[in-house]
């Protein structure tokens, strides 16, 4: 608790930093990626699990996992020929939850 209020003190963020938080909130800011995330709650999916479960193509789901990955918010590891992905930082499904939390909260 302590290291919390001494990183949210500190008056200036680095230029890294502050591009990390912006990039990490772009990629939350969009429902394709939100809906990926959120189905990654449960565990890995493969690229045609997760496209046939939320109803989209598979290249939009190709592209917004590539996105993620980009960004270590998703990772994937290969069996055979299938690659699988799962959620890579629990810190951004953490907030995700609470940000699902927030909008049902009456």
């Amino acid at each position: 608790m302590e290291e919390e209020k001494d990183l949210m003190n500190n008056s200036e963020m680095d230029e890294e930093t502050l591009f990390i938080v912006s990039q990490t909130f772009k990629a939350l800011s969009e429902p394709t990626r939100l809906r990926i995330l959120h189905l990654l709650f449960d565990g890995e999916h493969s690229v045609n699990d997760i496209a046939e479960s939320l109803s989209l193509l598979q290249t939009t789901v190709s592209h917004q996992l590539r996105f993620l990955k980009n960004l270590r918010l998703v990772k994937s590891r290969r069996e055979g020929t299938t690659i699988y992905y799962s959620h890579d930082d629990e810190h951004v499904i953490d907030l995700l939850k609470m940000s699902i939390d927030h909008a049902r909260h009456t």
